[in-house]
């Protein structure tokens, strides 16, 4: 690659990531006002309609190179997808809560509301391990059935969704919703137009998100990476960077049971849609990488999961989540040397 290519995808790389930030105010803006219209509760704001919509244009490139790719190359970058999107969430994505929390001297809420939620995202964190465990397991046998196990995975996704939606609504809100971006002189925006807004800010999203993808392939063999390690090391950073940005402005405006719920929610899709779509359209086995990546976001899950039972989740604890990658990481690149 010429010095000049690469300053344009460099340039092409901070451009796009700058444009999905901006895009991702809108977004929470516009998403947390159809959840006001819809009468749908804060946490299920963040765990159903901000994470469904943020994840969704992820499930579709998983769908893509599963079920249309013509090479194995396609369909193992598909399945890395759906390996390394939970991985980057469960590491990433909170430690940047964490960071977010530290550089603004934030500590979370000590509230009823605040320790409820808690204790609904411990519940998320066990049926997110249960189900993971079971996706891994899945991927270390080849049996005829296989594929029809998919559909269990949808529904799994669909009662988490349904739990969700019936969840007490009462809870008190944090902080004052900021006056929609598209109308910022009504008190009270309409549903349509926060629907289009939501809706344009997601559709932006993607397709910024598409190019910061696209730029960082062009990258890895600049940087001397091989396929299959950027679809695991830097691949799932850049699939997961809306719900980061969407952590990253819920904490600046002192949301954090958003933040937090966004992050959950978006796992449980990662957790199953992309799961279901290995399942359809590959034999679903998985190579040391991938078993590596699912152990290292197990690991993060359990201390999630303990952590938020037991009420002692804290900002340093969720910064240090993304230690977990750095081992992962590490972990990957000598896994690959020595092969």
């Amino acid at each position: 690659m010429q010095l000049a290519s690469l300053w344009v995808t460099v340039a092409l790389l901070l451009g796009s990531a700058v444009v999905i930030y901006l895009s991702c105010e809108y977004f929470v803006n516009g998403v947390e006002w159809v959840g006001r219209k819809l009468s749908v509760g804060e946490k299920a704001t963040g765990t159903v309609l901000a994470a469904f919509g943020t994840a969704l244009p992820e499930s579709v490139v998983t769908l893509v190179a599963v079920a249309f790719g013509t090479t194995a190359a396609a369909k193992d970058l598909g399945i890395g997808a759906a390996l390394g999107g939970p991985l980057a969430l469960a590491t990433i994505a909170y430690a940047t809560v964490g960071i977010m929390l530290l550089l603004s001297r934030r500590h979370l809420a000590d509230t009823p509301a605040m320790r409820a939620d808690l204790r609904r995202l411990s519940r998320d964190q066990g049926w997110f391990l249960a189900i993971f465990v079971v996706k891994i397991a899945l991927g270390l046998v080849l049996f005829a059935v296989k594929p029809w196990l998919g559909l269990l995975f949808l529904a799994a996704y669909a009662l988490y969704v349904r739990h969700e939606m019936q969840a007490d609504n009462d809870d008190e809100e944090e902080g004052a919703l900021e006056p929609l971006h598209f109308q910022p002189r009504a008190e009270t925006p309409g549903t349509a137009i926060a629907i289009v807004q939501t809706l344009a800010a997601l559709a932006v999203i993607f397709l910024a998100s598409r190019l910061f993808v696209h730029q960082l392939e062009q990258l890895g063999p600049v940087l001397g990476l091989k396929p299959q390690l950027l679809a695991l090391l830097l691949s799932p950073i850049a699939t997961e960077l809306p719900e980061t940005m969407n952590a990253v402005i819920w904490v600046r405006q002192g949301k954090h049971r958003l933040a937090l719920a966004n992050i959950s929610g978006a796992m449980m899709i990662q957790a199953t849609i992309p799961t279901a779509l290995g399942l359809f359209f590959t034999p679903w086995l998985l190579d040391r990488s991938l078993l590596l990546a699912a152990g290292v976001t197990a690991t993060a899950i359990a201390i999630l999961f303990a952590a938020f039972r037991g009420g002692w989740i804290s900002r340093a604890l969720l910064a240090s989540m993304g230690l977990l990658y750095a081992v992962f990481a590490g972990l990957l690149v000598v896994l690959h040397l020595g092969a």
